[in-house]
């Protein structure tokens, strides 16, 4: 047993539009936070002299201002979906569920 209303929203190119756009926005960023956190771990497995080096006079060593970038990267990338999810995610999603109220 289907519910018709769930059926009209699953055959609205509007969903489709939205599902499409949705996944493929969460398939790039969790790529490219993938990237950025595997290519840290694998400077530090691979190249602990690289990070090693003292930043200017003091005691602190390049990988901590590179690991603090990971950190603000994985920030600027949620700020970046929620931005879409609540603007055009949410546009589209009132879009189809008045289409389906109709």
């Amino acid at each position: 047993m289907s519910d018709p209303i769930v059926d009209k929203i699953k055959s609205n190119p509007k969903y489709q539009e939205l599902q499409k756009k949705r996944n493929g926005l969460g398939f790039l960023l969790t790529v490219l936070m993938l990237v950025v956190y595997y290519g840290y771990i694998a400077l530090i497995a691979f190249n602990k002299p690289f990070l090693a080096q003292p930043v200017g006079e003091g005691v602190t060593s390049l990988g901590i201002p590179i690991g603090m970038g990971v950190i603000i990267f994985t920030i600027i990338i949620t700020g970046i979906y929620v931005k879409r999810a609540n603007g055009e995610f949410d546009q589209l999603t009132k879009e189809i569920l008045k289409d389906a109220n109709q």
